[in-house]
């Protein structure tokens, strides 16, 4: 499988120190430059609030299978958490659409670092994603702790 980034996501973050934890604590805007190739694919984009960024984590060395996530001191298995540091280095992040204008556009809530390369852009819809009777494994009785972060 060949993997290309479709453009760069600039942010004000330029290392991993001071980037939010998931992009609902980010008030941070940022702006995704899409490669001018890729521009017609942006066609419709400015009707959706939400975009769903799939990236790579550029800056991401290494993995395990075993990790300590920020919200537990239990170690748990890489799948069943949000870490970055993975096998194929993909992360995703849901952002609001500001504006756009062209192949740039400006997102809210951007928990990235800077020069991040974009791989795709997908729009978030909430009818296609809200799911009922989920379950959240070892996240259960963690989640209100979210907002202390």
């Amino acid at each position: 499988m060949k993997v290309r980034p479709i453009g760069l996501i600039r942010t004000p973050f330029k290392d991993k120190k001071g980037v939010p934890i998931q992009p609902f604590k980010s008030k941070a805007a940022g702006r995704v430059e899409v490669y001018k190739e890729y521009q017609q694919g942006l066609q419709d984009i400015d009707g959706f609030s939400h975009l769903i960024l799939i990236f790579r984590f550029h800056k991401s060395k290494g993995y395990r299978l075993l990790v300590k996530p920020f919200l537990d001191t239990k170690i748990h298995g890489l799948f069943s958490t949000r870490a970055p540091r993975r096998p194929n280095q993909i992360g995703i992040s849901v952002v609001k659409l500001l504006n756009r204008k062209g192949n740039i556009f400006k997102v809210g809530g951007i928990d990235v670092i800077d020069k991040t390369p974009l791989l795709d852009i997908k729009p978030y819809v909430p009818e296609f994603a809200a799911t009922t009777r989920v379950r959240v494994g070892w996240l259960k009785g963690k989640l209100q702790k979210r907002k202390k972060i």
